[in-house]
């Protein structure tokens, strides 16, 4: 048939209008799309949605188009795209209806879920958990098969603190990650990023470091211990176990930023932000000695932490200038964000441990990495793998946009 003779169709289809989904599927090879969509523009009709996966090198491609107005040429079109499919050993169905696809529900949210691996029961109990609540999943895609599997559903009909609420206690009962975050430009917005240090962007406790060079490594964890039981406040133990390192030489700060370890993923992910434009920076409870040599090395943007004071070339054992404890790194996070042009709403913090719950919570997505229990319950979202880049996923980018952009450098 003709597509002069077929009269062109000039509005966007109302649920009145007559469409047909087609949908193909089998073994993907190149010219498949455009085969189809050639086939179909012999009737004149306009598409409305087109959506194409391919898994294992199989196709699934759904196409919405407004259905043809001549007499006949509903019929015609069938024979002919079942019989193009047949010719490129596809399989072909056509399903008549009206109107666009049924709106999605209000409450629209990005779930992100990380397994090492992901099992299908999990992958059943955080579906049936966003059922529950309401939530439809209008969409899953992979974002990463490895160092974890990440999956992202888009999911509406679900308030989004609700569905995280919800998803969090199903993901510790199961032993995923899950992320919850609101759809919208405003996920896309986020520029800039405020991390911990010690156990977060590093694999080490600096204090240690620096005590295992003073010979006081045992005194420094009773006063660390004594402080995860309440018994010190973060000041506190902070003046108590650097007074253990009053006389060392000044020289042991180049030997512990030589030990100092970057978490696996570390670089990937400051170098993948940098890409995207965002700003990084860090917070510490340990020491400018370490946090200015970090800054230097991995190009952040800011940083801040407590300073050993050194007289004559020695550790004093004290600390100058204010200090910075759990109050300290959501403010530091707030002095940031306006340096940086960022509404606090657009930023993100990361930490494992209790001094970071300020900072993860004043942030606009807070993230537990390793985190102890108290802080993984506290925070909008939890990571519980050594691997300090599947964040990233968390913000919608994918494994292979990080390798794409790593290569094109390269």
């Amino acid at each position: 048939m003709s597509a002069s003779r077929i009269p062109p169709v000039t509005t966007v289809p109302d649920d009145d209008v007559p469409t047909l989904l087609v949908k193909i599927f089998g073994k993907d090879r190149p010219g498949i799309t455009a085969g189809l969509c050639d086939t179909l523009a012999a009737y004149g009709v306009h598409i409305v949605d087109i959506e194409q996966v391919v898994t294992r090198g199989r196709i699934v491609l759904c196409v919405l188009v407004t259905a043809p107005k001549a007499d006949g040429a509903e019929g015609d079109l069938r024979a002919t795209v079942h019989s193009w499919a047949e010719s490129m050993r596809l399989q072909a169905e056509i399903i008549s209806g009206r109107g666009d696809n049924r709106p999605r529900g209000t409450g629209r949210s990005h779930v992100t879920v990380l397994g090492n691996p992901l099992t299908a029961e999990s992958t059943a109990a955080i579906a049936s958990r966003i059922t529950g609540t309401g939530g439809n999943i209008d969409r899953i895609f992979r974002l990463a098969k490895y160092p974890v599997t990440a999956v992202e559903f888009e999911v509406s009909g679900a308030e989004t603190e609700p569905l995280r609420t919800a998803l969090a206690t199903e993901a510790a009962d199961i032993g995923v990650d899950v992320a919850v975050v609101a759809s919208g430009l405003q996920r896309r917005a986020q520029r800039l990023v405020v991390m911990d240090v010690d156990s977060t962007l590093i694999q080490d406790e600096v204090i240690e470091l620096f005590a295992a060079h003073a010979g006081c490594e045992a005194e420094v964890a009773e006063v660390t211990a004594r402080a995860m039981r309440g018994e010190l406040d973060f000041e506190q133990s902070l003046h108590a176990r650097v007074a253990l390192l009053a006389g060392i030489d000044e020289s042991v700060v180049d030997k512990v930023r030589a030990e100092v370890r970057l978490t696996p993923g570390a670089r990937t992910l400051i170098r993948t932000l940098k890409r995207l434009g965002y700003q990084v920076g860090v917070v510490s409870g340990g020491f400018t000695q370490v946090t200015d040599d970090l800054k230097e090395r991995l190009g952040l943007d800011f940083a801040s932490a407590n300073t050993l004071e050194v007289v004559d070339g020695k550790l004093t054992g004290r600390v100058i200038g204010e200090v910075v404890d759990r109050a300290g790194k959501a403010r530091l996070l707030r002095r940031f964000a306006a340096e940086a042009g960022v509404p606090l709403v657009q930023t993100v913090a990361i930490g494992d441990g209790a001094n970071d719950l300020d900072m993860l919570n004043a942030a606009g997505l807070g993230v537990a990495f390793n985190a102890k229990p108290v802080v993984r319950e506290a925070a909008h979202t939890a990571v519980n793998v050594p691997f300090l880049d599947t964040v990233l996923y968390l913000l919608g980018v994918t494994r292979d946009e990080v390798e794409a952009a790593d290569a094109h450098v390269d």
